[in-house]
């Protein structure tokens, strides 16, 4: 399957560190064909970090995908009525995103898109990177992987010598992912040891 003529919503959410890693599969959806709609969470549109600050993020994004982030509740809210999106993918996703995703709280632009593209049953792709995947948010992985049209891609714990609670998706994984989800399935294994 090729994603050459799909809508694709990408969102970011706060995990600064993982946000290179991402880079890479957003430019190779874009590549491959995909008309990407990009979504920023408020920690990604206003937070400075060692990492890379906002204005470096917005300028990358806009870059590879020729659109400037949705960054707004009241922007992301069309997703739903309009139902352009063919899948949606949150990568990173956070432990707090994951959170308020499975307890049904919207209050930003990457929650509403979430919850607007869903009512339209159509995919959601989470890649996560939560330092308390094994800790609080272990239910809500739970949750997510029992909830119609949400996949996750393959994750596992990146170091449990010294964060034993965190889990961080293979982001390699990621277009396979995409590719089974807009076909129904989830990717599996789901569990995977991290490298």
């Amino acid at each position: 399957m090729t994603l050459k003529g799909k809508n694709v919503g990408f969102a970011f959410t706060g995990s600064h560190c993982t946000m290179d890693k991402v880079m890479p599969y957003l430019k190779g959806i874009v590549i491959e064909g995909a008309e990407v709609f990009p979504i920023f969470s408020t920690a990604v549109c206003q937070t400075d970090t060692r990492f890379g600050d906002a204005k470096k993020w917005l300028a990358q994004v806009e870059s590879i995908t020729g659109r400037t982030p949705i960054s707004t509740i009241v922007e992301a809210e069309p997703i739903g009525p309009q139902g352009f999106l063919d899948v949606m993918v949150i990568a990173p996703c956070t432990g707090n995103t994951l959170a308020k995703l499975t307890n049904g709280i919207t209050d930003g632009a990457v929650l509403m898109a979430a919850k607007a593209h869903l009512r339209n049953k159509k995919p959601l792709v989470l890649a996560i990177s939560t330092n308390d995947g094994l800790g609080f948010n272990a239910k809500n992985i739970g949750i997510a992987i029992n909830t119609a049209h949400i996949y996750l891609v393959p994750f596992g714990q990146d170091n449990p010598e010294e964060k034993s609670n965190s889990l961080v998706a293979m982001m390699q994984h990621l277009p396979e992912t995409i590719e089974q989800a807009l076909s129904g399935k989830q990717i599996q294994p789901m569990l995977i040891q991290y490298k």
